[in-house]
């Protein structure tokens, strides 16, 4: 996170409480808001415009995707994102980016309007109790500005909350506050005169914990290790503390940016769209090291009993919330594991040449998976396809649905390159305001969206004219959209299969038929379209071109949707189910290719 700057309260005493919101935001080191206008942040848009020279306003084309944006912001730069709304429908429409920050655990503060505050009570237009609204989404901090002399106080909390609980808060201005006269602060009864200050804490283990922690990792035979977004700084502590054991890893869907996938004991993505072994190494382990994953997919966990089990994480209240935990440790990933290191014994384990044959069993998985169709594109084909292309300096945002499963199993990518999407809420449409928070926070790295048909067709081509009304502006104008169009919502369809055995329902799945290329150049951008015949050389030759580009591209594959999201070693009865279901639909292509994978992973 950026330092905040060193302001006293008694200067900048000039001008609005609106004034002193753009003031105290700069005092936090914060150089972009993103935001949608509207009649209940009047005042503080007037204030925007007045230090547009050192602070910037990015409107999106919703207040739902700017809150993703800032979500975006924090997750690709470490600092806390900031966005705002108008009152009434402008505050609803930010929950489902703000839901994202706190499930992912991502540090955003959203500035909202109110209507004005001697009419609260009275149903006034568009007047939401907006307390209530934000009460569970921002549990950590949710304040209403009801004095001009609370409002440093209030935005300083929430920044410091958003910080040391990594979850999002919210400060509520009413129009009439905005308004008034910003008071020079002394201090005296009944008044609070704050800092835009914070600072994180050096979080390590006792000493007996780490020993004890240390026994269970040395008494292990067949130890895994897995590897959560929480170990992001401790790339090489990962990888040393491995070596060391002997050890497989797996990683969590938000975890998969953190190691080199190119090791020969990295079993990539574990949980429902992960690979063969990583089900592998996670059912034949004695021992289990957790670094800072909280992962969800419990059911992709060794058995209760199978497996002895360290945790680290740096907030206490993940420890052992997901698998029994014989050691839990409450400590930074990287220092904690540095601490570690040196009461850990090396010693061969026969074990990790078991890993390394499940890994390369799942890479000739793989490989089968991911040729080209014969006569439909293959959706897995195109994503693995960019691993060749993509440049060591990009940044990745995917959004959700089935092209989730193929950047989870098939995209390789480069070391230090990162990839974000919204991981636990797991809401469509993320993938575009990932995409531009990336972009606009570093200009001079190209940026690749992963999106599905259904996603872009839900917001992602309004954020498209975003996209086209800024690039100009940029140092490195690569921003490349891939948009995998199999004119289906696939991931309903296929958990509908495997989860009910039910039979697709064309009328809640079928996306309508779209021209993405078509609506790109319309927008002045380059695109290029995949269809039925294109080989393997073809898809390279586009992602090469698309990646080379002097302007933004979309990419429009017309893709299969045939092409199974089957679990990792799927229960029988799943398998069973979901052939049922395609059956009932006479959809005998479907049927061979599930059994094609079946017999791939066996």
């Amino acid at each position: 996170m950026r330092e905040p700057e060193d302001t006293q309260e008694g200067e900048g005493a000039m001008g609005t409480v609106a004034d002193g919101v753009v003031e105290r935001l700069q005092g936090w080191g914060v150089q972009r808001v993103f935001g949608y206008a509207g009649d209940g942040i009047d005042p503080v848009l007037g204030a925007l415009r007045r230090a547009q020279d050192d602070i910037e306003l990015v409107t999106a084309r919703h207040e739902e995707m700017a809150a993703f944006m800032a979500v975006g912001h924090a997750k690709y730069t470490g600092e806390v994102g900031v966005c705002l709304a108008t009152q009434g429908p402008g505050a609803v429409h930010l929950l489902t980016g703000l839901y994202d920050a706190k499930l992912d655990g991502k540090p955003v503060v959203a500035i909202v309007g109110h209507v004005a505050s001697t009419a609260l009570g009275s149903g006034y237009q568009q007047e939401v109790e907006l307390p209530t609204l934000f009460k569970d989404v921002c549990a950590e901090y949710v304040q209403v500005v009801t004095a001009p002399e609370q409002l440093r106080l209030v935005l300083d909390n929430a920044f410091r909350t958003a910080v040391a609980t990594r979850s999002p808060t919210c400060v509520i201005l009413p129009h009439d506050v905005q308004q008034a006269d910003l008071p020079t602060l002394e201090q005296e009864h009944g008044v609070v005169v704050t800092s835009p200050v914070v600072a994180e804490p050096r979080v390590l283990p006792r000493d007996e914990d780490l020993d004890r922690a240390a026994a269970v990792l040395d008494a292990g035979q067949r130890v895994t290790l897995l590897v959560g977004q929480g170990a992001r700084g401790a790339v090489e502590e990962v990888r040393q503390v491995a070596e060391v054991l002997g050890a497989g890893v797996t990683t969590s869907l938000l975890g998969k940016p953190v190691l080199d996938e190119a090791l020969p004991y990295h079993a990539g993505v574990m949980g429902h769209l992960g690979t063969t072994a990583s089900v592998d190494v996670m059912e034949g382990c004695d021992t289990l090291l957790i670094v800072g994953s909280n992962d969800p997919w419990t059911e992709y966990y060794p058995k209760p009993g199978q497996a002895r089990a360290v945790q680290v994480d740096i907030a206490a209240r993940n420890l052992g919330t997901k698998y029994p935990v014989e050691v839990p440790l409450a400590g930074d990933a990287a220092e904690t594991l540095r601490a570690l290191l040196p009461r850990l014994r090396q010693r061969d384990r026969p074990w990790r040449a078991e890993v390394e044959r499940a890994v390369e069993r799942w890479r000739e998985v793989a490989r089968q998976r991911c040729a080209p169709g014969s006569d439909r594109v293959n959706p897995q084909s195109v994503v693995a396809a960019l691993s060749q292309r993509l440049p060591a300096n990009a940044q990745v945002a995917v959004d959700v649905g089935s092209v989730v499963y193929w950047y989870a199993r098939f995209l390789r990518l480069p070391a230090g390159v990162p990839a974000h999407l919204s991981s636990t809420l797991a809401s469509m449409g993320c993938g575009m305001p990932y995409g531009l928070a990336a972009k606009l926070a570093r200009p001079d790295r190209p940026v690749v969206v992963l999106a599905g048909d259904g996603a872009m067709q839900m917001n992602g081509l309004s954020e498209l004219i975003t996209v086209a009304r800024r690039w100009r502006d940029w140092d490195d104008p690569r921003f490349v959209v891939l948009v995998l169009d199999n004119g289906d919502l696939a991931e309903v369809s296929w958990e509908q299969r495997e989860m009910e055995g039910e039979p697709r329902f064309p009328t809640s799945q079928e996306v309508p038929t779209f021209p993405y290329d078509g609506y790109a150049r319309l927008l002045g951008l380059e695109a290029y379209r995949v269809e039925a015949d294109a080989d393997g050389d073809e898809i390279d030759e586009v992602w090469r071109t698309a990646l080379a580009a002097d302007r933004p591209v979309v990419i429009h594959a017309v893709v299969d949707p045939d092409t199974p999201l089957l679990p990792p070693r799927a229960a029988q009865q799943k398998v069973d189910q979901m052939l049922d279901a395609l059956r009932e639909e006479g959809n005998t292509r479907a049927v061979q290719l599930v059994q094609d994978q079946r017999r791939q992973e066996a």
